[in-house]
């Protein structure tokens, strides 16, 4: 069991740095057609600039060894990415566009739900109970 939850972390980890890495590259390259994409969804160009970046960066915070905490920001910023990116192509009736957003959330929710203990956040006993109590 231990083993197979450690094929399905990796498999699903290097597919979301993957596409992650890649989709942020073109983003930093300014591409003509991704302009016209962010801006057929009511985005400022910009935004390319800023998704590309974070993107390469949470991938790197993803595959580094250690950094627990640093790991769940990077996670918590791929979902809201992605999913902010699905429900965007919803709205804008893009049905036709909304599977790499899908795809890659999807991938997010595995690789954070399967990923080791050693690159998770431990939290104290001592920590819950100032949380409980």
């Amino acid at each position: 069991m231990k083993k197979r939850n450690k094929w399905i972390y990796w498999i699903a980890t290097i597919w979301l740095s993957l596409g992650m890495l890649s989709t942020g590259i073109v983003q930093l390259l300014n591409r003509k057609e991704e302009m016209e994409f962010m801006l057929d969804l009511g985005y400022p160009i910009y935004f390319l600039v800023i998704l590309g970046a974070w993107k390469i960066l949470g991938v790197v915070a993803i595959l580094l060894p250690r950094f627990p905490l640093l790991k769940e920001w990077a996670y918590a910023g791929f979902f809201f990415m992605m999913s902010g990116a699905a429900l965007s192509h919803l709205a804008m009736d893009n049905l036709d566009e909304i599977f790499p957003s899908l795809l890659l959330l999807v991938l997010t929710i595995v690789s954070w739900y399967f990923r080791p203990a050693s690159r998770k956040v431990i939290i104290s006993s001592d920590h819950k109970e100032n949380i409980a109590g």
